[in-house]
Formats: structure tokens, sequence, C-alpha cells
């Protein structure tokens, strides 16, 4: 199926250069590994490796000035607090538009109408993707948020300044590509009459995607538990069993397949979520291999020919 516009609005610009800018970066990482020694050295690659890296992976010799930008791993639930609050805002409001035809805040047309470069119109129908996909990204966030909370046992890794911020901003623009969305298409008819195999396949694929990022999270954090739950390291341990004898990160592939659940029901033929999702891919085929790495340079018999992130290709 060809993609049913080339219009590239703000919104497809944006998640193009983030495909690209963590495109570049996978590449450069890559090369790095094949120069001469002492480029370790160098201000460029330490900087570079100081933003890609968190968690595990962030373990590189660096100048005291750069770590003043560290913040802890463990804030990680404040994105998806973040995600909870603003997209289940934007999930009422689009709800009020549905069934009580009410107009969204003045401020929240004008930011669409610069991130889609579609004006407000006030003959729209509502549809059953957006809504659809606003309660999956929703339930992610709250599923998310209370493994940060309840299940992952963080150690004191450290994450980028830079890379907290980026967290941040990353969940407030996905809930406006959903509704971005909604203007670059026309709903036809009452919400039922709209479901197709697209919205069902790609409810069950996320569904079952969720499940296996859930089982790998209660995979991680029970390798710094006892049986009765409590911490007893903080340590890092290799995850053996289940998914992780497929892929080294398991968990970054369930967040994949996430993302090919909502393109799939946008019908494969959105080319904002396309730009999404090549985003997704590359900045998780980034972090997959940075913990592959980790891997084989800390566990000797750790199996050379698995792959980082998608079974038998990366």
């Amino acid at each position: 199926m060809m993609l049913k516009s080339v219009f590239l609005s703000f919104v497809d610009v944006f998640w193009s250069s983030l495909a690209c800018g963590f495109l570049v970066a996978f590449c450069a990482h890559k090369i790095s590994r094949h120069l001469p020694r002492g480029h370790e050295k160098s201000h460029v690659y330490v900087l570079l490796q100081d933003l890609i890296r968190y968690g595990k992976t962030k373990h590189l010799k660096r100048d005291d000035w750069l770590q003043v930008f560290d913040v802890p791993k463990r804030w990680f639930w404040h994105f998806y607090a973040v995600s909870v609050c603003w997209n289940g805002f934007l999930l009422v409001l689009y709800l009020n538009f549905t069934f009580q035809n009410q107009s969204y805040p003045s401020w929240l047309n004008r930011l669409l109408d610069i991130l889609t470069g579609v004006p407000n119109s006030d003959s729209q129908v509502p549809q059953l993707v957006t809504v659809l996909v606003q309660l999956l990204l929703s339930f992610h966030s709250l599923r998310r948020l209370h493994e940060c909370l309840f299940v992952s046992v963080f150690s004191d890794g450290a994450m980028h300044l830079v890379q907290y911020v980026f967290g941040l901003v990353y969940y407030i623009m996905i809930g406006l590509t959903v509704l971005g969305s909604d203007r670059l298409e026309r709903g036809s008819g009452p919400l039922l009459s709209q479901l197709n195999w697209c919205h069902v396949t790609g409810s069950v694929l996320f569904i079952m995607a969720s499940l296996m990022q859930h089982q790998c999270m209660v995979h991680l954090a029970a390798l710094r538990t006892g049986k009765s739950g409590s911490v007893e390291t903080l340590a890092h341990r290799l995850p053996e069993g289940g998914w992780f004898e497929l892929v080294s990160c398991p968990h970054y592939l369930a967040e994949l397949l996430l993302y090919v659940s909502l393109n799939l029901m946008y019908g494969g033929v959105s080319l904002t979520w396309w730009t999404v999702f090549l985003y997704v891919l590359f900045s998780h085929a980034l972090e997959a291999q940075l913990c592959h790495e980790f891997y084989i340079s800390k566990y000797e018999s750790y199996p050379r020919n698995r792959k980082a992130l998608v079974p038998f290709v990366l």
C-alpha cells in the first residue's frame, strides 16, 4: 500500500530528524569500535558516549564537569508519570470532543495547527483509531509507571540530563502526534462502524507485546531480589532464560513491537507513524547494541552469535 500523503508537517520533520539522529549515532558508535587506539580519549568520542549511554552501560572515563549533568536512572518513573497525566488529559479532551461535541482549548488548537499544518475544522468526524491509540498509550504508561515504582530494582546508575529532558519531551510529543494524526485523516460514520481488522490485529499485538515486556521487567527485577521479594543486591547479573535466550534485550524488542502494532492500527499508511517507528527502531537498536556489548565484555560465556534486538538480524 502506498502512503496516503507525502505532505511533511512539522511533526513529521520532528520524528524524521530524531530517527536520522539516532541512525547517525548508531553508525558512529559502530565505526568507532574500528578506529585506532587512543580515540577513546578524544573529547568528541567521550561526549558522544556520555550522551547515548545510561545505566549499566555508562561506565566510561569522563571529566568531572561532565558528571555534573548526571541524574539518577531511577528517575525513569518521571517519564511515565508525565505521560499518564498529559496523555490522560488529551484522552479526556478527545472523548469530550467525540461524545459531547466539545472543542479543544484554543491553545491546543493553535499548537496542533503548528504541528500539522492543517487548520482546525468544525466538521471533523471523530476517529476510532485515535480513541484506541490514546487508550493503549495510556495503558502502556500506567503499566510502565507501576513497573518503575513497584517492580524494577534500580541501581545507582545515571543518565544524562539531556536524556532526561528528552524523555519528558518525548511523551508530550507522542500524545500530540496522536491528535495531529487525527487531523490528517477524516473519520466516516459512527465509531463502531469504523472498526476493521487493522484495529483488532493491532490491539492484539499491542497487548501481547505489553505482556512480553512486563515478563522481561519482572525477570530483570528478579535478578536482584530474593524469594521473599526483598532486594539482595544492586549488582548487574546476566539475565538468562525466557525471552533473553532469543535476544540480549527482549524488553526493547517488545517496545519495538508496540510501535509496530500502532503503525498497523493506522493501516500502515501513515507517514507520521512510519517516522515514529523509525525513531523507535534506531534509538532502541543503539541502546540494545550497547547492552549487548556490555554482556559480551563482562561475561566470557555469553553467546557471541546472539543478536541484540531483532532475532537473527540485528
